[in-house]
């Protein structure tokens, strides 16, 4: 094997440190901060008011338009208590704007008083629609979807309870 000149150790030498200590001071110089991002609000052009999170009832819209506050409204009774009881949503919808004279709702009791496994509730929405919604323990999570009107604009098939309360 043939030796190098003598001379060229040193400068071997002091390049090997000059690399040890350049990724010494790498490992241990401090991340550098994140840049925060601004936080952006949305506001109401005319009211200069925050806008409302989540979905809205619109009520010259379309049952398709209607379609996310009728669902969250459904998720949200079903979340705070699993309940198949139909006066829960539709007190639930109409705080949320929809017209009650609109709705119907299946039974939630069976003929013996047990809970229903299934029940139907649903919104009339102008001459041609229906938003629908169905709960229960057989459906797992809540559905809810927009379809179209049954003879006489119905929108449950069979028989509905009154909603007289």
């Amino acid at each position: 094997m043939p030796r190098r000149p003598a001379h060229s150790r040193p400068y071997a030498v002091v390049a090997g440190v000059l690399i040890s200590l350049g990724l010494a001071l790498t490992a241990c110089a401090p991340e550098p901060a994140p840049t925060p991002t601004p936080t952006v609000t949305a506001v109401s052009p005319v009211t200069a008011e925050p806008a409302p999170e989540g979905p809205v009832f619109h009520p010259d819209g379309t049952a398709e338009d209607n379609l996310p506050i009728f669902e969250a409204v459904t998720a949200q009774v079903w979340a705070a208590s699993g309940s198949s009881s139909g006066r829960a949503y539709i007190d639930a919808l109409v705080a949320a704007g929809f017209d009650e004279s609109a709705m119907q709702v299946t039974q939630d009791l069976t003929t013996v008083g047990h809970a229903a496994e299934s029940m139907q509730f649903s919104v009339r929405w102008g001459d041609t629609q229906c938003l629908v919604g169905q709960v229960g323990p057989s459906t797992g999570n809540p559905v809810t979807m927009v379809m179209d009107q049954l003879a006489e604009g119905r929108c449950l098939v069979g028989n509905t309870r009154p909603i007289d309360w």
